[in-house]
């Protein structure tokens, strides 16, 4: 007896050993696998949206998941989640020997693994650390693995961690993603069948999928709800109301991706300081305003279908882009690349190098006036012939006529090339060349044809420069990008480069002839009543490229219009009859949305006006009149000060 006593005593003994030594064997392999849970760092979707907090594309790498810390879980959720897949979490130390010993049981009886046994912990460690084979020793694995991650997180910390992995069907990774994907909630919103449906789909969730399998999903959320009742967590009235909800799901794309000529550009802007931008979990808020997006798409495409329908021009290789911003902040509103995205993701508004024609000529004014030109200062608009090299250059007007003697004013208001040429030479080519070059203009070539447009440019760029014009000489950098916030809620905010290049006055100056051009010049196709806007419409040789630069006191907004093959737009594709109808389209509709906006230009302080032969006439300390006081028909010590 004594030995049969010894015999077992040892085989007890050996086998606490052998199980100890094995089990120490494993962990020693495994104990580190579970610092990829406790220091958990998944890849998560950053989202972007516009300035009123319209979500405009959620960008992921392979795993579409938002974070939600607990904290931020309804209770809810986490007693439904418990309740159907592991009644006893927050008890056992990581597995459930109880559970296991029925599995274990069951295997014998079927001669394989039939029944997982899994605890909640497990089957996070089986989703971030191992795979699903079912196999004895990844269930040991698995195992330890879960009980050294028991000991380093709290129950919480291993919800949380396991809510945010898990896989929900349809491309949603954690349970905040699908709330947002399948029923456009937040957590908080939620119901409890809707509760109910989430946390069933894990254990099959292709299968569970509402979107595909809507009946099959909802009776297993009715299996969570039974066993909330059953453990007396619902009580018959939550029961039976829950029971008969049939939830709306949405089938809707991950990314949801409606802006996507901006969402190309915050990629590019942004991978410049957060390369992890498109899988860092950024929030990412935007100047961009998502309805003056969409009315600018409106316009461009406006736009195609009036030169392809009333002008009967070809439309296969036309498009157009815009860009519409702040000019006081540069905040962008509005960025379009072109009249469809699915047809070319080639964005034109910031891609594309084009002549930007008459439109340049603004700048070309601004150094005159900031040279002692007035408006009224008059220049020649003759013809002359000018030779380079081997090379003759003969430019002429749009009509090929001349004036003679024509004011500063009148040259631009009628964007008579030969006057420009001339004020240029005037001035000094030289010293013009400089200033333009000073102002930001690149890739221009040292010559007179520069003085019309005669080099490329994006529309974005040009946008940039116009500011100079619009905001009173002072040159802003536009912004798409408002703040990041990181996945630790820290925010960057993006602030705009302020340069200024000109007096208030003196832009005022050009700010007023500008005005000029939309009342009666090549503009004034887009005149309206009881709203001051400025503008410069641009054509280029043969009608390739078509523009319209315009603003109102508070927004800029820059259209373009032509061929992506550089051909001739056709006869008479001005500016003017092309690109300012759209600006005109955008404006107009701009103005019913927002019928407070600031109507009037402010006059800085140093500009003055003087009433002679009934005309009120402008000057500066800098750009003083060029006439005799004579010839003034008021008394002349009545200055009317703006």
């Amino acid at each position: 007896m004594r030995y049969v006593l010894y015999v077992l005593l040892f085989l007890l003994v050996a086998g606490a050993l052998a199980f100890g030594v094995g089990f120490y064997y494993i962990y020693s392999k495994v104990r580190f696998d579970a610092y990829q849970l406790i220091d958990y760092n998944p890849n998560l979707t950053t989202q972007i949206y516009d300035r009123n907090g319209v979500l405009l594309a959620n960008l992921f790498k392979k795993e579409h998941r938002i974070y939600v810390k607990y904290e931020d879980i309804p209770a809810r959720v986490i007693e439904a989640l418990v309740a159907i897949e592991d009644t006893a979490f927050f008890e056992h130390p990581g597995v459930n020997v109880e559970a296991i010993t029925r599995a274990i049981i069951k295997a014998v009886k079927a001669g394989k693994l039939t029944e997982g046994a899994s605890t909640l912990t497990q089957q996070l460690v089986k989703n971030e650390i191992l795979t699903s084979q079912k196999t004895l020793i990844r269930k040991i694995n698995e195992a330890v693995i879960s009980l050294k991650l028991e000991t380093l997180l709290t129950k919480e910390e291993i919800l949380e961690r396991y809510l945010n992995e898990v896989y929900f069907g349809h491309g949603y990774y954690g349970i905040k993603t699908a709330a947002q994907g399948y029923f456009r909630k937040n957590l908080d919103e939620l119901n409890l069948k809707e509760i109910s449906m989430l946390v069933g789909a894990p254990r099959s969730p292709n299968f569970y999928n509402p979107t595909r399998n809507y009946e099959f999903s909802l009776s297993r959320a009715n299996i969570v709800l039974n066993r909330m009742h059953t453990l007396g967590w619902i009580n018959d009235n939550e029961y039976l109301k829950s029971q008969n909800i049939r939830p709306t799901v949405y089938d809707d794309t991950l990314t949801k991706n409606i802006a996507p000529y901006i969402v190309d550009e915050v990629l590019k802007r942004g991978r410049k300081e957060f390369e992890d931008i498109q899988y860092g979990g950024y929030q990412i808020h935007l100047t961009l305003d998502y309805e003056l997006q969409k009315l600018g798409t409106e316009a461009i495409n406006f736009g195609y279908r009036r030169l392809v329908n009333e002008k009967k021009l070809r439309g296969k290789s036309l498009n157009g882009a815009m860009v519409v911003l702040k000019q006081n902040t540069g905040e962008i509103l509005a960025l379009i690349g072109g009249k469809n995205y699915k047809q070319s993701n080639f964005n034109r508004a910031t891609q594309t190098s084009r002549q930007p024609g008459s439109s340049f000529k603004p700048f070309l004014y601004q150094i005159a006036l900031n040279n002692g030109y007035n408006p009224d200062s008059e220049i020649a608009d003759i013809s002359r012939v000018y030779k380079y090299g081997s090379k003759i250059w003969a430019p002429k007007n749009y009509g090929s006529n001349f004036k003679g003697m024509v004011t500063l004013k009148n040259a631009l208001v009628h964007s008579r090339n030969l006057a420009t040429i001339n004020l240029v030479n005037s001035v000094g080519m030289d010293k013009v060349y400089d200033d333009v070059k000073k102002f930001g203009f690149e890739d221009i070539q040292r010559n007179l044809s520069f003085s019309l447009g005669s080099f490329g440019i994006s529309p974005m760029k040009l946008s940039e420069l116009y500011t100079i014009v619009s905001n009173y000489g002072v040159k802003v950098k536009p912004r798409l990008i408002s703040t990041i916030e990181n996945r630790f809620g820290e925010t960057k905010i993006i602030r705009s480069e302020k340069n200024a290049f000109v007096y208030p006055e003196q832009s005022y100056l050009l700010i007023d002839i500008m005005r000029e051009v939309v009342n009666r010049g090549t503009g004034r196709s887009v005149k309206t009543e009881n709203w001051e806007l400025a503008g410069k419409t641009g054509t280029t040789n043969n009608n390739v490229d078509a523009w319209f630069c315009g603003f109102s006191p508070e927004i800029q907004t820059i259209v373009w219009f032509g061929r992506d093959n550089n051909k001739p737009l056709g006869y008479k594709a001005t500016g003017g009859a092309v690109s300012a109808p759209v600006f005109k389209y955008f404006m107009d509709r701009y103005l019913e949305k927002n019928p407070h906006t600031t109507r009037e230009f402010k006059v800085p302080q140093g500009v003055h006006s003087i009433v002679i032969n009934g005309k009120k006439k402008l000057f500066t300390d800098i750009s003083k009149l060029p006439i005799k006081r004579e010839s003034t028909s008021v008394d002349i010590n009545e200055e009317l000060l703006f």
